[in-house]
């Protein structure tokens, strides 16, 4: 018996840039960009379908962050953030079949825009008072949420990780630690949606040599990046991130 599968050209002429695009953000160089993978892929499928055909290569690309990163990760910020980041899968989880993956999508692009408009008119300085912690639990509760309901967790996380000013290595081991852990508790949320099908799956394994691509030539060019030029890369990221997830939410739509 063969398993089903998409076979569609058009679906993989978006699906190979997403995924690439995933890996290579895995790595924290070009933080952001990973986000753009559910709106590229939802150009083929339904969100909810490229949410669910991303998983399996979220869960290798996550492994080997962790394996390229283990010596880098803020504990101590990690531990703070985590619980957190749970909670909003469990958000996501209860309202996944409330709230269309448009609507979320918008709200998310407008909020990743602001962000940015508000770095642009008010550069940091270096005396400037570190974010709130409460404020960085919001935001890590709407990452865990964003990242359940399309895998776009990243612009909420680094509005507050981007004030902290952690050096590049910190910034890409915490991220990858965090998303290991949310992406791994979406497993079970998932198949009880009924949203890990044969053809799913089936279409990820196909996918799945790209997972390593994208993640090594991330990590190639994370190392050798200064932080100020590894940083404009995160907020070109967000931007178009930003730009395409608005466009889905409230254009398109």
């Amino acid at each position: 018996m063969t398993l089903p599968l998409i076979t569609s050209p058009h679906f993989y002429m978006v699906a190979v840039p997403a995924v690439l695009l995933l890996g290579i953000s895995k790595s924290g160089f070009g933080a952001g960009f990973g986000s753009l993978a559910v709106p590229l892929m939802a150009l083929a499928v339904s969100v909810p379908d490229a949410a669910a055909i991303l998983m399996p290569l979220l869960l290798v690309m996550d492994l080997l962050g962790l394996a390229a990163f283990r010596r880098d990760v803020d504990l101590r910020l990690l531990k703070f953030l985590v619980p957190f980041g749970l909670l909003g899968t469990l958000a996501g989880t209860l309202l996944f079949k409330v709230l269309s993956g448009p609507t979320v999508a918008g709200i998310v692009g407008v909020f990743t825009l602001v962000f940015l408009a508000q770095r642009l008119a008010f550069p940091p300085k270096p005396d400037d008072p570190m974010p709130r912690r409460e404020l960085g639990a919001l935001l890590t509760v709407t990452s865990g949420f964003t990242s359940f309901i399309s895998h776009a967790g990243g612009p909420p996380l680094n509005a507050y990780l981007i004030p902290l000013r952690l050096t590049p290595l910190a910034f890409t081991a915490t991220v990858a630690y965090f998303f290991f852990v949310v992406n791994l508790s979406k497993w079970i949320p998932y198949a009880w949606l009924g949203l890990l099908d044969w053809r799913n799956m089936a279409t990820s394994l196909v996918l799945m040599p790209l997972a390593p691509l994208g993640v090594w030539l991330g990590v190639r060019i994370a190392r050798r990046i200064d932080a100020k030029t590894f940083y404009r890369f995160i907020y070109l990221g967000m931007l178009l991130t930003g730009l395409k997830l608005v466009w889905d939410g409230f254009i398109a739509a």
